[in-house]
């Protein structure tokens, strides 16, 4: 897969930390969670003279990942001069929201979807409930819910909603490299509409996300780290304000951006602004 590199997949909570890809990606990639397991992976590789290759495995709900990641790989000694890479992340939210419109495509459209993921943090989890108004929004099916394995509404809880709400049958979609089950029988037939991500695509991703760090080490002499270390300085509370007390930095939007910022160089603009149709297309696009 990787070359003359090895591959380590570095899984949170929507791969229940690695579980969930256990012989999916291939003998050839390592699948660890993130911390002690991906530091010794890593430096296990650097001992036998690998160049090393970390693709967080999040599909755009777990910034702390890519974060948490970095730092990790920061602190391994050997890590220097491009011996280790940090790729971008498997997915995006955009990602997200195309793989469950396309999955939601295999669905009849008389069933409610009920997108069930591996339970996160608060503003994790209300990324969820964003990304299933973007398919509810672009798709065919009138009725999208969600449920958290381990959170609230749970999965039964979910499936009860959808028949209160009229659906005669309910597709379970995982939003996430974890399969959900039901929670026992329910008041409705439901169905297993997943996996999110088949083998086959899973494998193709990770090879491009390899070759893509590979190319910006190569052009540009850039590991990842210092940038996967910035991925969740704006998730959660970091980055909200109380009405009227806004922060003064500024730069230019086009007319429908209702408020300025600036940044330094590097750092992007994270900030959350409501979707629209132009976005939710360039995200079908970008996996085409």
């Amino acid at each position: 897969m990787a070359g003359n590199a090895a591959v380590i997949a570095v899984c949170g909570h929507e791969a229940a930390y690695g579980a969930a890809l256990e012989g999916h990606p291939g003998p050839d990639v390592d699948i660890v969670p993130n911390g002690r397991a991906l530091f010794r992976a890593v430096a296990a590789r650097l001992r036998r003279g690998e160049r090393v290759v970390v693709v967080p495995m999040t599909l755009g709900r777990e910034p702390g990942l890519v974060a948490d990641a970095a730092r990790t790989l920061r602190a391994v000694p050997e890590a220097g001069r491009g011996a280790v890479l940090l790729a971008e992340p498997f997915g995006t939210a955009q990602h997200l929201v195309a793989w469950l419109r396309a999955a939601a495509g295999r669905v009849p459209a008389d069933s409610a979807l009920l997108l069930a993921a591996p339970s996160g943090d608060p503003f994790e989890d209300a990324e969820l409930h964003r990304v299933a108004a973007l398919v509810r929004r672009y798709g065919s099916h009138d009725l999208v819910e969600v449920a958290f394995d381990g959170g609230d509404p749970a999965p039964a809880h979910g499936v009860r909603r959808c028949a209160l709400l009229g659906a005669e049958r309910v597709a379970l979609l995982p939003a996430s490299f974890a399969a959900v089950g039901p929670g026992g029988a329910g008041p409705v037939p439901v169905a297993d509409a997943g996996p999110l991500v088949p083998g086959p695509a899973l494998r193709r991703v990770l090879d491009e996300r390899v070759a893509d760090a590979h190319r910006r080490w190569d052009e540009h002499g850039d590991d990842g780290i210092t940038t996967g270390l910035a991925a969740a300085d704006h998730h959660g509370h970091a980055h909200t304000h109380p009405p009227g007390e806004g922060h003064g930095h500024s730069h230019e939007h086009g007319q429908a951006h209702g408020h300025p910022h600036e940044h330094g160089p590097g750092t992007g603009h994270r900030h959350h602004h409501p979707p629209s149709a132009a976005g939710a297309d360039l995200g079908i696009r970008s996996i085409a």
